[in-house]
């Protein structure tokens, strides 16, 4: 599937997987309600577990999230790239979340992925498995895991193989619920000694 196909298939409501620079993920337009179910019944993923929000850009999140100074200078060091942030909800709301006041987001760090999210704006995403399978770090093995269930596969190469860290910046101080690509030394001189909070389930 090209780029333009899967910015139409987005557009029209279909969900597709795309690359990112940590696994491969399923993207579906979360302000529309059909396609961002149509990524829970894809994946087979409990409702209670909500989905996170990939950008081309932090302006691509004006709004739709709160981004403290805190958050504005983990984006500013570390996006794009493997980081993930739970913000509280801004005042324009979309499909997403779907219950609680916070959304998870982030600007990956692959320019093919980036470019498809600045002609479809922000998508709903989650990694391109079933639930509890290990995320697709390649186009094959996500087509061999959802090709029948899913618009089309954007190959855009081997990614890493690693879901991003996601640091919770609802809560002060922040908690750091998932080590990732990005060492937790690397992350002290914003957040402090933070020590993981809880295992999360795999996403992008």
């Amino acid at each position: 599937m090209t780029i333009d196909e899967a910015v139409a298939a987005i557009r029209a409501g279909e969900v597709v997987v795309v690359p990112t620079d940590t696994v491969y993920g399923l993207a579906g337009d979360p302000s529309n309600p059909a396609a961002v179910e149509r990524v829970y019944i894809i994946k087979g993923r409990p409702p209670r577990l909500e989905l996170n929000l990939l950008a081309a850009s932090i302006s691509q999140l004006d709004g739709l999230v709160e981004m403290d100074p805190v958050a504005r200078a983990l984006a500013g060091a570390f996006w794009p790239g493997p980081l993930s942030l739970v913000c509280p909800v801004g005042t324009r709301r979309l499909a997403i979340p779907r219950g609680g006041g916070t959304l998870m987001v982030r600007v990956p760090g692959h320019d093919l992925l980036r470019g498809l999210l600045a002609a479809t704006g922000p998508v709903a995403s989650t990694s391109a498995n079933r639930h509890g399978a290990p995320p697709a770090a390649s186009a094959t093995a996500a087509e061999l895991a959802l090709g029948g269930d899913v618009a089309g596969v954007v190959d855009g190469g081997p990614s890493i193989g690693m879901a991003s860290t996601i640091i919770d910046l609802s809560s002060r101080p922040p908690r750091l619920l998932r080590e990732g690509p990005i060492a937790s030394v690397a992350l002290r001189p914003y957040i402090g000694g933070a020590i993981p909070a809880r295992r999360r389930e795999a996403g992008t």
